[in-house]
This record gives C-alpha cells, sequence and structure tokens, in this order.
C-alpha cells in the first residue's frame, strides 16, 4: 500500500507587517525631529545666598514688560528683536562690558522674554549679570 506524504509545511515568521511598522515609525521621528541648532546660553548667573547689596553708582538694567517688550535704563525699546536690544546694550556700556547689568521683569513677563535678555547680555559681551527678585512675603503665624 502506498501512502500519501503529507507535505510539510514550513514553519516561517512572516516579518512584513514588522518591516512596515519599523518604516513608519522612521519616517515619523524624522518628520518630528528638529534640524535647528538651539542656541546655549554662556551666561555665568549670581547666587541667591548672599545679601543683598547697593550697586554701583553705574549700571544697566533691563526692564521686560508683562507684553515682552524691552526698556534700557528706563528707555523704551523700538520693537522687540534681540538684535536690537544687544545694539542698545552696546551703545550704552561704550565697550565697557564690566558693568553690572541688570534684568528686572514683569511676573507676567514669558520666560522666553526673559531668556532673550539674558541671551542679547551675552551677545553683547556682559560678564556681570543679576536677575532681580522679590523676597517671598512672611508667612502669618497663628498665634
Amino acid at each position: 500500500m502506498k501512502f500519501q506524504r503529507r507535505k510539510r509545511v514550513d514553519p516561517g515568521i512572516d516579518i512584513t507587517p514588522f518591516v512596515d511598522v519599523v518604516f513608519l515609525l522612521v519616517i515619523f521621528f524624522m518628520v518630528s525631529t528638529t534640524f535647528t541648532k538651539e542656541a546655549r546660553l554662556t551666561i555665568q548667573l549670581p547666587t541667591a545666598d548672599v545679601a543683598p547689596s547697593e550697586a554701583p553708582e553705574q549700571s544697566i538694567e533691563i526692564s521686560v514688560d508683562r507684553e515682552g517688550g524691552y526698556a534700557i535704563n528706563g528707555i523704551a525699546l523700538i520693537n522687540r528683536q534681540r538684535d536690537t536690544l544687544v545694539r542698545g546694550l552696546r551703545e550704552l556700556a561704550a565697550g565697557n562690558t564690566d558693568t553690572p547689568l541688570t534684568i528686572s521683569a514683569d511676573g507676567k513677563a514669558s520666560h522666553q522674554a526673559v531668556i532673550t535678555a539674558m541671551d542679547a547680555a551675552g551677545k553683547a559681551g556682559f560678564v556681570h549679570l543679576n536677575v532681580t527678585t522679590q523676597q517671598p512675603e512672611p508667612e502669618a503665624r497663628p498665634e
């Protein structure tokens, strides 16, 4: 008697769906990646554990209002561009970048506006940068 041999099915793994998913992930990461190089700030920030000292006679103050506008020593700038701020700082400092620079920002000002002011100070060459803060009010103690 002649028996028919059953054809043996070779157990294989179909990786086509896996390749499709990997390809879609590669496309997603390529599209969502930012290709711009972020600038790093190289400003030496002050420590907060020292007592407040009196400011020297000559200092420069950048004020940031809640809309993100800038003023240098009380004189408002014509726009909010970083280059305008850098030019104003260089003109006021007249090459003396050792002059202390203070940044005072409104509590409602955006963080980006303050970072732009810090970046402009770094571009202008200032090395002594202070950021003004307000001391928290002491909590009332129950009696």
